[in-house]
């Protein structure tokens, strides 16, 4: 299972209703983030969430990326949630290092 897929698993047995917006570019052979950041987006209530996920050993990068981004300011603007899931597996299965970068 890949950490896109064990996060939306988990998101939605949280509650959220949640969707992958990453996209596939023919061509190019090449999936594209939304504003190359948010490989999935969740709602819940009044809540907005948007969610980059990965393995834990990649979860630096990605950070940095939201760190780097003109988007990561409007969207915190607009009242979104931005995490970074990092999926790791301990003895007791799967479990995603969370780090808000709100």
């Amino acid at each position: 299972m890949s950490p896109t897929q064990r996060t939306l698993k988990k998101l939605r047995a949280d509650g959220w209703d949640a969707d992958v917006c990453e996209r596939w570019i023919p061509g190019a052979n090449i999936r594209r983030d939304l504003w190359n950041l948010i490989d999935i987006v969740a709602i819940k209530g009044r809540e907005t969430l948007g969610v980059q996920c990965t393995t834990l050993s990649n979860l630096g990068p990605r950070i940095q990326k939201f760190a780097d981004s003109p988007m990561t300011g409007k969207l915190r603007d607009a009242g979104w949630r931005l995490e970074c899931w990092g999926w790791r597996k301990l003895k007791e299965g799967w479990h995603p290092k969370i780090v808000d970068v709100s």
